[in-house]
């Protein structure tokens, strides 16, 4: 065993296991082994007494009236992954398939769901052998949690469609095949305790949270850089400022801006400030709203994703399927746990977090640009003033209409909630919609925080590089490493997706 290996038990998994897993292995431990197949030939005593058991022993859904006889469960949870394999839309990545594999077997671990032992072992082999089912994006409202795209984990089970393996999209068949993985046979239950839960939603979710937290990790790197750059006073990121509104994410944020600006000898205190007022007539005593509150802007976000991160490892470590299953009380329970407010609310509120920091990127750059409020820096950061060189103009465009796609798209997509399956599904979270909708503002963000960095690397060489923080220094050598200066106008496209490189990478971070 080594330390990135991953041991499913009823036990609760952080967000951070799973993003470290590299093996991912369930208890053998032999109490949890009789706790799981306790819970699983409770359920399966109770049906066979003849006692109705919803999408069991009956329909699913607005069917959940019509009653089935109990030979004919295995059959109906084959037709369960079948009739819901009609998703569409672009193909899950092969990490959030993975993340999806882990979070559902987490879920069904905690012995509430009453599925075998087998099955959870089943998850094991595909992560085991790095089989990752290809799973469409759209066709989940959310509720009952994330039926149609979580049945192409159950039709890959069960050796059906297809699966991400080696780098190449193949059939599931020919890889058990090449393998000698013989299809796994749903038993009672089991395939809608598999699709009937928020795990796509979730997965989703867990890989856009560590990027989004790259993001704004970064952020507050570029801004440190504004600080410099812009000769601003960094009076509004003391220590007394925010300890008099302690909220953490601001106090937080605060901190990390102003310990990157340390030993830079372009910024300034406030005694400074008050010095020049009088002698220099183009000197306003305070910096603008979008340098001075960026701590507030900021942290508000911070504080956001702190608390949509401890929803998303509770919805995963939860369990949301339907009915649920006591063995010890020996009683069941038909709910909506599969029902993904959190996660839904989670996502809508980090559309509008990150609106906001598209939002104060684009303001602060509109500063950097700008010949009559950059203190200096010059039209368009050129380094040539000849009238015929353009320098960051069309990169501030670019910018600018990039932030508009982002913010365009902040809509909640819980309120969205649509009847659907015959009124049976009256509202619904729209969870997995939400979670989507937040993963695609993420490239429109990187975008903007590389053309920003560039922007910041010019301004560092105008100003002199052997003037700034180490901090600073340590960003411009890594842009440099890949980017040069500016000098003359040229194509900066390829120049814009070598930095997104470097910020997903986390060096700005």
């Amino acid at each position: 065993m080594n330390k990135n290996d991953l041991i499913v038990d009823s036990s609760h998994i952080s967000l951070q296991d799973i993003v470290n897993s590299e093996n991912v292995y369930i208890s053998k431990e032999e109490n949890f082994v009789k706790y799981i197949n306790a819970s699983h030939k409770f359920l399966i005593n109770t049906i066979e007494s003849g006692k109705p058991i919803y999408g069991v022993t009956t329909g699913y859904g607005d069917s959940g009236k019509n009653y089935l006889d109990y030979k004919d469960a295995a059959l109906l949870q084959q037709n369960l992954y079948r009739y819901h394999g009609c998703g569409v839309g672009k193909l899950l990545s092969q990490k959030i398939s993975k993340y999806a594999l882990i979070a559902r077997v987490v879920s069904l671990s905690k012995g509430f769901s009453a599925v075998s032992y087998e099955l959870l072992t089943r998850f094991e082999l595909l992560l085991k052998h790095c089989i990752y089912p290809a799973i469409p994006s759209q066709g989940s409202v959310g509720a009952s949690g994330d039926l149609t795209p979580l049945s192409y984990i159950a039709a890959v089970i069960a050796g059906e469609r297809e699966v991400y393996y080696e780098g190449k999209l193949q059939n599931t068949a020919d890889i058990y095949q090449k393998l000698d993985i013989k299809p796994y046979v749903f038993k009672p239950k089991e395939a809608l305790a598999v699709m009937n839960g928020t795990t796509i939603m979730s997965a989703i979710a867990l890989d856009s949270l560590e990027r989004f937290k790259i993001i704004i990790n970064s952020m507050e790197s570029f801004v440190s850089g504004m600080y410099e750059v812009l000769l601003c006073d960094t009076t509004p990121l003391e220590k007394f400022v925010h300890a008099v509104k302690p909220f953490s994410g601001q106090i937080k944020s605060a901190e990390n801006i102003l310990r990157k600006t340390q030993n830079s000898k372009l910024t300034h205190g406030r005694d400074e400030r008050y010095a020049k007022f009088f002698t220099d007539n183009n000197l306003n005593i305070q910096d603008t709203y979008s340098m001075r509150c960026a701590p507030q802007v900021l942290g508000v976000i911070r504080d956001n994703f702190e608390i949509s991160e401890k929803w998303v490892e509770q919805e995963i470590n939860s369990v949301n399927d339907n009915p649920l299953i006591d063995a010890k009380a020996e009683k069941i329970y038909t709910s909506g746990n599969f029902y993904g407010g959190y996660v839904a609310h989670a996502m809508d509120t980090l559309k509008i977090c990150a609106a906001n920091l598209s939002d104060i990127l684009d303001k602060e750059f509109a500063i950097l640009v700008d010949h009559k409020f950059n203190r200096g820096l010059g039209e368009n950061l050129k380094l040539k003033k000849e009238g015929f060189f353009h320098g960051f103009k069309a990169m501030q465009i670019t910018l600018s209409s990039l932030s508009a796609d982002v913010i365009k798209n902040t809509t909640a997509a819980s309120i969205h909630s649509r009847s659907t399956e015959s009124l049976n599904q009256d509202k619904v979270s729209m969870g997995t919609t939400a979670a989507l909708d937040f993963s695609k503002m993420l490239p429109d963000i990187e975008n903007m925080l590389s053309i920003a960095f560039i922007g910041l690397a010019q301004a560092a060489n105008i100003r002199g590089i052997h003037l700034t923080s180490q901090f600073l220094q340590n960003i411009h050598d890594k842009i440099r490493k890949k980017v040069p200066s500016l000098n003359e106008d040229r194509r900066m496209d390829i120049d814009i997706a070598e930095v997104v490189k470097l910020i997903q990478s986390g060096v700005f971070a």
